[in-house]
């Protein structure tokens, strides 16, 4: 039985590797100018944001990649694609889910093409920009305030329990003491506060607050998403 079966799959996988090398070279190489459209439109829509020249290239390198895998073994190709979403990975530390859906554009492009519907993959990759580049535009879902992390330096004399909260609770929507430690060998204390504070709002004059009530030791204010994240551990 298990002959059989493997005969079958090898007479499957002779007939559709059949690709005409015409088809073959007009689906890669829409493929890859696809790849730069999706990269242009990301680099373009992350201007502010800022974005890698690696995660550029990779949005280049994937749609050609999907089809080249659905065009030569399509007769697993549900299979194939699901492997490909399967393994993906996310490593990167400030990892955005927005980054993440224009991987999945990238991928959906190649599959698309990989198919043989050039046409198609063109008119979704046009209308996907279209639609990006208005959200982008309108700043759409744009919140009102920014998560941040807030770091005190205290030195070890001083008393922090709710030496700050009157300042913090001034200038921030919301905020929460996350984590105390202990640095320059026991003489100074870190208060790591995450804290969500309004656009409009003065941070320099927030910190110069903040500095009159710690002595004029370090303030450190990140945005919370390129953080170490080292109080949630």
């Amino acid at each position: 039985m298990f002959d059989s079966l493997l005969q079958s799959a090898e007479s499957a996988y002779a007939a559709t590797t059949q690709v005409n090398i015409g088809s073959f070279l007009a689906c890669t190489i829409a493929a890859i100018i696809l790849g730069f459209g999706v990269s242009v439109l990301y680099m373009l829509t992350h201007k502010k944001e800022g974005y890698t020249q690696s995660y550029a290239v990779t949005l280049i390198m994937l749609p050609p990649i999907v089809c080249v895998l659905l065009m030569l073994i399509n007769f697993i190709g549900g299979i194939a694609i699901a492997g490909i979403f399967g393994l993906t990975r996310y490593r990167s530390v400030a990892a955005d889910p927005k980054d993440i859906g224009y991987v999945f554009l990238a991928m959906a492009v190649g599959v698309v093409t990989g198919m043989g519907y050039i046409a198609y993959a063109i008119i979704f990759l046009v209308l996907m920009a279209i639609v990006l580049f208005a959200l982008n535009t309108l700043n759409y879902a744009a919140p009102k305030n920014s998560d941040m992390t807030l770091k005190i330096s205290v030195p070890e004399n001083l008393n922090y329990d709710g030496l700050f909260d009157p300042i913090l609770d001034r200038y921030c929507a919301s905020w929460r003491l996350r984590r105390v430690k202990t640095t320059n060998f026991g003489s100074m204390f870190d208060c790591i506060y995450s804290i969500q504070l309004p656009l409009n709002v003065d941070q320099k004059k927030m910190i110069d607050e903040l500095r009159t009530k710690n002595g004029n030791m370090t303030i450190t204010l990140t945005l919370f998403k390129y953080d170490d994240k080292i109080y949630e551990k």
